[in-house]
């Protein structure tokens, strides 16, 4: 399996990371993605190892760290996006549940990931919340057949994944497809899974039976099993089709 979103370099997990790492690796987890949540977190993402388990990094500015130093962003970003260390740009995006108190900013953040993603040839990671219709237009205008990404725990209705995978976005499918009144069920069941890819999220977001409890990579099996259902195939299915997109996405087959 592969955990495409994970923040397991907070500090959520610096008293017993060997034990998550080592309980992702029995699991069957295999990669892992690290979005970073501001330019700080890179040091974080260096010291992850485990002798199973590969580690990618990503760059970029969360959109809850979005402030007033939008030069700063764009700066930093110019400098580091082309980097072989990341292999993504993010994760970035719109969140209007929080703040709005610097939604121009936000938008315009989002557009310089959008832009340096197109500019180096990585895949964007978006964070979207209580902000779809606009996160999707401005997707739709960065569009020019150069832009590819993952919207990150996808929430929307059918109407919006199809309109994401029109815009070649893959969707993220984690925790939220296993909560039982979310719904998130009820709408990837008509999308297809050649479109997916499995994430956790950690240590945000647990999977039922952990719902409310700190997520880590190894609950990834709970969202692909819970994904199996939904699709109608088995896990082994979900794992083999999404290991694949995410490889395809991020470039990192060997």
């Amino acid at each position: 399996m592969i955990d495409t979103h994970c923040h397991i370099y907070l500090t959520d997990f610096h008293h017993d990371l060997d034990e998550v790492l080592n309980r992702a690796a029995e699991a069957g987890v295999k990669k892992i993605y690290m979005p970073a949540i501001g330019f700080e977190s890179v040091a974080g993402m260096r010291r992850m190892h485990h002798p199973e388990i590969e580690f990618h990094s990503m760059i970029g500015v969360h959109p809850c760290e979005v402030g007033r130093e939008i030069a700063y962003i764009e700066k930093e970003l110019n400098e580091l996006a082309g980097g072989d260390e990341f292999v993504a740009i993010g994760e970035t995006g719109l969140d209007y549940h929080w703040s709005k108190d610097f939604v121009s900013e936000q938008k315009r953040s989002f557009i310089l990931h959008c832009e340096a993603s197109k500019d180096v040839g990585k895949p964007i990671i978006i964070h979207n919340r209580s902000s779809t219709h606009d996160m999707l237009d401005i997707i739709e205008q960065q569009q020019d057949g150069r832009l590819t990404g993952i919207w990150h725990c996808f929430n929307g209705t059918e109407a919006d994944g199809r309109r994401a995978l029109d815009l070649g976005l893959y969707l993220g499918i984690g925790g939220v497809v296993t909560f039982k009144n979310a719904g998130v069920d009820k709408t990837v069941q008509n999308l297809p899974l050649d479109s997916m890819i499995l994430e956790t999220d950690a240590p945000y977001l647990a999977p039922h039976p952990n719902r409310g409890k700190r997520n880590e990579p190894s609950f990834i099996r709970y969202t692909a099993t819970k994904l199996a259902e939904v699709m109608g195939c088995s896990p082994d299915q979900v794992v083999e089709i999404t290991s694949g997109n995410a490889d395809t996405i991020f470039h990192t087959q060997k």
